[in-house]
């Protein structure tokens, strides 16, 4: 890194850019293909009309996410992981950071379970799969309500996340793999479009940060994440 830029050139405060296809597959109430850098995920949407065992005649719907990577996502062919390791917690986020923007009360008995399909990973894959997840959610719920099984679309707060990191003490916004490796600390960020934080994961990995830095960390946070709420708003015309 050289003055203000990267490797790849952006500032320090730079989204890497970011292209959504939406309705990228045929058969699935929801589905996009999400593209930030290098990183592609494919997220799918599917409504179950059943709901796990603990809401069985509640009257409440439920949303829930599995993530996985494909083995030459990579730069070298990966073992496929089967539910273990971790993708389970990486999937256990998606499913809180989504069930936290839609009120998902409203979906009557029935689950809406996302898919996070990483098909080249270059960083970034947890965040990108939530941001790409709630616009798939919103299209499957979107097909709930035009197929009036639903008569009141639930509320919600569009939400989205991004990754950061320090590296010798400069704050960097949305990692790519190449400086996901190197930074001292590594971060992500969960949001909602009022700014509101759903998750902050921060882990020292080379060196301690200060509640200062954690401060300017969350503020430049908010600022790529605003900007991605605003892409997303975009794509749903909102």
């Amino acid at each position: 890194m050289l003055g203000n830029t990267r490797f790849d050139g952006r500032k320090f405060d730079e989204l890497r850019k970011i292209t959504i296809k939406r309705n990228f597959l045929k058969y699935p109430e929801g589905s996009v293909l999400i593209t930030q850098g290098s990183t592609k995920i494919i997220v799918t949407a599917s409504v179950v009309e059943s709901v796990p065992r603990f809401l069985v005649d509640t009257g409440t719907g439920w949303i829930t996410a599995e993530y996985s990577m494909l083995p030459r996502a990579t730069q070298v062919r990966n073992n496929r992981e089967v539910h273990r390791g971790r993708s389970v917690e990486i999937q256990r986020l998606i499913g809180r950071s989504i069930r936290a923007g839609f009120n998902y009360e409203k979906l009557g008995e029935r689950t809406i379970k996302i898919d996070c399909d990483v098909i080249q990973a270059d960083g970034g894959t947890r965040c990108a799969s939530i941001t790409g997840a709630f616009i798939a959610v919103f299209d499957a719920i979107n097909y709930l309500y035009n197929q009036q099984l639903i008569y009141d679309f639930p509320d919600y707060k569009v939400t989205a996340a991004v990754s950061l990191g320090i590296r010798n003490n400069q704050i960097l916004l949305d990692l790519d793999y190449s400086e996901d490796s190197k930074v001292d600390v590594d971060f992500n960020l969960v949001m909602n479009e009022d700014s509101e934080i759903i998750e902050l994961q921060g882990t020292a990995e080379g060196a301690t940060f200060t509640k200062q830095k954690l401060s300017e960390i969350v503020e430049l946070g908010e600022k790529g994440i605003l900007e991605l709420i605003q892409i997303q708003k975009t794509e749903l015309n909102l």
